[in-house]
Formats: C-alpha cells, sequence, structure tokens
C-alpha cells in the first residue's frame, strides 16, 4: 500500500536564518504545525499507516528533495500551513492543488471534508487551485513528484482559529489522518502495479486553437507535453531549471502548467482529454509587467474579477474599477498594474491591518515624517491618484500631469523600478512582491480570457 509524507510547513533553515512562518498570539506557524504534524503522524499509525515525518529543520527545497528522493508513484504527500492576514476576522481552513489537475482537487475536497466534519467551527474557504495563491503557485504542489496537497489549517492572526487549533488539536489531527487514508486509498486501492512498463494514458494537445499532431500524456492527473513544444513557442526553459522532465519511449516530456510562468494560459477539456494551451495574443511581449504603458481589461473585466474574489468589494467603492482606468490613463500608467497592486495591498477590498476603508489608501501609502497612521485622502478617486502617482514616480522620469496628491512623491529616486519585479523591497520590504503583484496580473487576465 500507498505511503504518506507529512511535513509541517516552515520551521526550516532558509538562506536568512531559521523560518518561523507567521508569528502571531504568542506562537509561531512552525511550532503549531510541528505539534499538529506529530499528532497526524501518531493517528496515522494507529490507523496501520506507514507514515514519513520529513525533518524539521529541512528548508523548502530540502523538503521537496528528502520526498522525492524516497517516494514510490502511489505514495501521496501533504504539508501543513497556518494562514495569516491583517485582518484578524478572516478565518478558515482551505487547500490548494495542482492547478487543472481535476484528479487533485477532488482529493484536497476529501481531505478539507475529513478536517470540517471533527472542526465543524472551522470556516470552509474551501479548495484552490495553486495559481490562487500570493506567488501563483505552489513548490510543494508542483515539484513534489507523487501526488501532493497543501492544506492551510486556520489563521494563526485569528484568535478563534487560533483557540480551536491549541485547544482542539487532536480533533484537528483526527480529521486530517482520516483524509488522508481516504486519500491514499484512493491512489492506491491495494492493487498491485502492473509488471513491465508504466503505460501512461495519452492525452491530445491544442495550441492556440489548433490541434497538434504529436500527442501528451498523463502522468499522475498532470498533462506533461513534449518537450519540442517549448521551443516552438519559443520559450526558454532554462530560466526555470525546477521544470520536471521525464522520458517515456524515448521521447522528453515537460508538465504542461509550468509554461504558466512564461505568460502561457493552460487549460484541460476532461470530455476531450485534451490540454489546451495559448499563448497571449492580445498584449504585446515583454510589456506585461512594465508598469508604464496602457492596460488590456475593460471596466466589466475589472468588475467581474473583483466581484468573484469579494462579494462585498464593489458595494463601498463601486466606482474603482472606472477610477484606476481613468487616473491610470491620464499619467500613462498601465491600469492592470495598478488595479492588480491594489488587490493585494487591500485583500481585495477587504482591508484590515493598519489601514481603514475610509482611508482611502488603496497601496499601502505612508506620510510625510514616518507617523503611525498610513496616509488618508479625501476620495477614492484622490486615493487611487495618489496610488498612480506613486508607481509613476518609480517607474518613469516623466513630470506628472495631475497636481501632486501623493505624499511621499518627491521622496522616490525617479525611474529607478520600471518594472514591476523591482519594486520588491522598495514599495515593500517584501522581496517577492512584485512576484505577488504579476501572480494577481496573471489571474486577471485569466479571468478576462486574456491569458
Amino acid at each position: 500500500m500507498g505511503r504518506i509524507f507529512i511535513s509541517a510547513g516552515h520551521g526550516g533553515r532558509e538562506s536568512w536564518g531559521i523560518d518561523p512562518g507567521t508569528i502571531a498570539g504568542g506562537t509561531t506557524e512552525a511550532r503549531e504545525m510541528i505539534l499538529l504534524r506529530d499528532l497526524i503522524v501518531t493517528e496515522l499509525r494507529t490507523r496501520n499507516q506507514e507514515v514519513l515525518s520529513v525533518p524539521d529543520d529541512l528548508s523548502a527545497r530540502g523538503t521537496i528533495d528528502w520526498i522525492n528522493s524516497r517516494s514510490r508513484p502511489r505514495d501521496v504527500a501533504l504539508e501543513i500551513h497556518a494562514d495569516a492576514a491583517p485582518n484578524p476576522s478572516v478565518r478558515g481552513a482551505s487547500v490548494f492543488y495542482i492547478t487543472n489537475n481535476n484528479e487533485r482537487r477532488q482529493n484536497a475536497e476529501l481531505l478539507l471534508t475529513a478536517l470540517l466534519r471533527r472542526v465543524p467551527q472551522l470556516p470552509n474557504r474551501g479548495v484552490r487551485p495553486d495559481s490562487e495563491s500570493g506567488l501563483g503557485s505552489l513548490v510543494f504542489c508542483r515539484q513534489v513528484r507523487v501526488a501532493s496537497l497543501y492544506m492551510q489549517v486556520g489563521f494563526l492572526t485569528s484568535p478563534e482559529d487560533r483557540a480551536l487549533l491549541q485547544n482542539r488539536r487532536r480533533d484537528f489531527a483526527g480529521g486530517i489522518a482520516e483524509g488522508l487514508v481516504a486519500w491514499s486509498q484512493i491512489v492506491d486501492p491495494d492493487s498491485a502495479p502492473s509488471p513491465g512498463e508504466t503505460v501512461y494514458p495519452q492525452i491530445n494537445i491544442n495550441i492556440n486553437g489548433q490541434n497538434y499532431p504529436e500527442r501528451g500524456i498523463l502522468v499522475n492527473g498532470n498533462a506533461y507535453i513534449p518537450v519540442d513544444l517549448a521551443d516552438r513557442l519559443q520559450i526558454d526553459l532554462s530560466r526555470i531549471p525546477t521544470v520536471r522532465r521525464i522520458t517515456y519511449r524515448q521521447v522528453v516530456y515537460i508538465k504542461a502548467i509550468e509554461l504558466r510562468d512564461f505568460n502561457i494560459s493552460v487549460g484541460w477539456d476532461s470530455n476531450t482529454r485534451t490540454v489546451i494551451i495559448k499563448s497571449i495574443l492580445t498584449i504585446c511581449p515583454g510589456q506585461i509587467d512594465r508598469i508604464m504603458g496602457t492596460g488590456n481589461t475593460s471596466e466589466v473585466q475589472l468588475q467581474i474579477f473583483l466581484r468573484n474574489n469579494n462579494e462585498a468589494a464593489l458595494t463601498r467603492f463601486p466606482d474603482l474599477p472606472r477610477l484606476y482606468r481613468e487616473e491610470a490613463a491620464v499619467e500613462g500608467v498601465n491600469h492592470d498594474i495598478a488595479f492588480c497592486q491594489m488587490c493585494v495591498e487591500t485583500g481585495f477590498l477587504r482591508f484590515g491591518g493598519d489601514i481603514r476603508p475610509e482611508q482611502n489608501n488603496f497601496a499601502g501609502l505612508g506620510t510625510i515624517g514616518g507617523g503611525a497612521e498610513a496616509a488618508s485622502f479625501e476620495s477614492a478617486r484622490i486615493g487611487v491618484r495618489a496610488h498612480i502617482q506613486h508607481l509613476k514616480a518609480y517607474a518613469s522620469l516623466e513630470p506628472l500631469v495631475q497636481e501632486v496628491v501623493d505624499p511621499r512623491f518627491r521622496f522616490v529616486t525617479r525611474g529607478v523600478a520600471p518594472l514591476v519585479g523591482q519594486l520588491s523591497g522598495r514599495w515593500s520590504a517584501d522581496t517577492q512582491y512584485g512576484q505577488r503583484i504579476m501572480a494577481m496580473v496573471k489571474r486577471l487576465y485569466e479571468s478576462a480570457g486574456l491569458l
């Protein structure tokens, strides 16, 4: 029978030192996940499951390498985390699965249902593709060779979730263990592997509306395509050395979903067993991450994207999509990038933390003199204008068209960050800040049918 690998998120040694994860309520994410993981291991062993616990001192990369060096085809792997949010009222559990893998989505639903059956007081945030995570992908879902899921058991920043986790840890462990056993039995229903060569089912490939003459294969629920397609799409795979390659019947294949990192849309049609690949035809190459430029989405597309991620978002700020398009156009800023940065900064207008909705501060702008409170603006339009001006300060040497309302405009070294990635460590101390914004841009373009 297949084995179960389980990893407690964080706690290992990264390049900057020991990673505690989120810190809240006098505890750390690493500590809480290790305690929970140990109980899950005990629960699994009482159910006669063979379980391998990933050592706590490993880095994120080391964790994946450790699992991959020991795993066998019918094993499963889970990593548990606690989420965090600026707003302490945000709660609930969720499970991430690799995008476009329907089999893994069903596995995620099974695992989440098992937890919530034991802890019904925990809100259900649903199962989500890893393309909706903060960075647009999760390496644990993408690079672990066996079936893998990434579970967030609650928000450590929520007093209610934290209390549940600390006072009912055994219920959490029991529910997760039950889900893992059920998942493992689906992956390996006590059947012996067939002798001889492993045979992967074939799938069809469609590129920009045209059927491709060569076929792909389905491996562990994921679509794999011949590596030659990367050359045809002018993709340099050396940029991402972790892209997994496998050789099957003398042909090298790569996991199709990895092409998303090259601004390629990857979809799946289960009826025809076809992986659908689309390159960006409506967006000029090399412009997707350039702050100065023209956006590609309409006001309606921005409204739909915002509403789909927060049903109440447009109740207080119904004109925000229009304001971003108008104010960005005046200064020559790409409104798609500005709007997506707003979504990252405010959590789709949920706010929380140090900034309140009535401050009309959509980009975390500070005040002059390092005051304790973030900047406030008299209206939503002026708040958007300040955001656009601050982006232009970083991305361009051109003068402002409108009167300056950004309180920190004059402190920015003009033109130092024309690309989104160059905002990392400048606009925010987060070294992956630009990557989070670009992940949001890709989600917007997929929602709008542009990617």
